[in-house]
């Protein structure tokens, strides 16, 4: 928990530290409002904006959460039934590989044509690009377990369930966690690019891409700063909080989590 702390202190330290190399690039290059806001300027559009910003932050929130669940949910039962069956893992699993290798944009528009604009479309975008370093993490979680310990369990009878449950899940658990912590970040990504295409089911609410395509359009640059500073706390939120709960799971009885803890 105090590693923890420390590590949020740190990284609001550097965001200060931004914050004042920001506001000394405007002064040393006379920069203008519209191609460059201060940090001033944009305070005070979050101000002004506030209940506009918290709406599409909130709805950014909810579509990177359900694709991040959604992707925990399904790349875990796909890891399981890799690790389960070898021949299943050997055929479909490079199939996985491709989630990672076809660019988002290029298939964003497809799923705007099949399932409409609106929250639906944006949570699936988040999905896709969420789920292959969740199944590649776990996966190997679970198939990389000493030999000796699977004989040993093998030696006192114990079931393939067994063998899942109190063996394969709890040696894969730092495994899986590292898979979410990718995810998370990515999630509010995938979130804001199908925001980028699938907009918004209705007009004038949506996310952050549809909040900073109107800003763009509007020329808001002091909003348009405001919104991206939003969505990198939001990032920082969904990382810290897979952090809480990786320390909360693994801190009591895994050595991966206390060798953090006494760095």
């Amino acid at each position: 928990m105090k590693k923890l702390g420390l590590t949020l202190l740190s990284a609001a330290a550097i965001f200060g530290c931004l914050l004042l190399l920001w506001q000394s690039i405007i002064w040393i290059f006379a920069l203008p409002p519209y191609l460059l806001p201060s940090p001033t300027r944009v305070s005070h559009a979050v101000i002004a904006r506030f209940p506009s910003l918290m709406t599409s932050l909130g709805i950014t929130a909810a579509a990177a959460a359900g694709g991040l669940l959604a992707a925990l949910i399904a790349g875990l039962i796909i890891a399981l039934i890799f690790a389960q069956s070898p021949w299943i893992r050997r055929m479909f699993y490079p199939y996985t590989i491709l989630l990672q290798t076809v660019p988002i944009v290029a298939i964003a528009p497809m799923i705007l044509l099949w399932m409409g604009p609106g929250l639906g479309s944006v949570t699936l975008i988040a999905f896709i690009i969420c789920l292959a370093p969740i199944i590649a993490n776990a996966t190997q979680g679970l198939i990389s377990v000493d030999r000796n310990m699977v004989d040993l369990f093998l030696m006192h009878n114990a079931s393939r369930a067994q063998l899942l449950l109190k063996l394969r899940l709890p040696h894969a658990m730092p495994s899986l966690f590292t898979g979410i912590r990718i995810a998370s970040g990515i999630a509010v990504i995938g979130a804001i690019t199908g925001e980028l295409f699938a907009g918004s089911s209705r007009v004038g609410v949506g996310g952050i891409g549809y909040a900073i395509q109107y800003a763009n359009a509007q020329l808001e640059t002091d909003y348009l700063f405001a919104l991206v500073l939003a969505a990198t706390i939001l990032g920082f939120a969904f990382f810290f909080t897979v952090m809480f709960l990786e320390w909360y799971f693994l801190h009591n009885w895994h050595e991966s989590a206390r060798a953090v803890e006494q760095d």
